[in-house]
């Protein structure tokens, strides 16, 4: 098994040096599996920063050759649950297809003040992808 940690030169990169955004565990049949580090986004709204950390998700799987279409699993960390319908509106946009199995969870904060969301993702990349 091959693992490669990896912050793509042509995606948003980290807020820190101290970690990695994509690990890829490349699988015997040629596909990938791709772990995605939690990302935040920058806006005044819960909307906002989810737009802002689905359009960092998505260059993030490109870079891997993937797309939110191929993410199995998604895992969101709310700061506020009752505005979880904001969130949802947003996810809908970018997850249009089956949707993953997901965990959605409220935490009293982030690891920046400001911070309203962070969301994580796993991706199955075919082989040749």
């Amino acid at each position: 098994m091959q693992i490669t940690l990896d912050n793509p030169a042509d995606a948003p990169q980290p807020l820190s040096p101290y970690y990695s955004q994509v690990a890829r565990v490349e699988q015997a049949d040629g596909g990938a599996l791709l772990f995605v580090s939690g990302q935040i986004a920058e806006g005044a709204t819960l909307a906002e920063q989810s737009r802002g950390v689905f359009e960092t998700l998505a260059a993030l799987l490109e870079a891997h050759g993937a797309s939110l279409a191929d993410v199995i699993n998604i895992r969101t960390y709310l700061t506020d649950i009752s505005e979880l319908d904001q969130y949802g509106a947003v996810r809908r946009e970018f997850l249009t297809g089956t949707p993953p199995t997901s965990m959605t969870f409220e935490v009293p904060r982030l690891f920046r003040p400001e911070a309203l969301i962070e969301v994580e993702v796993v991706a199955a990349v075919s082989a040749g992808g």
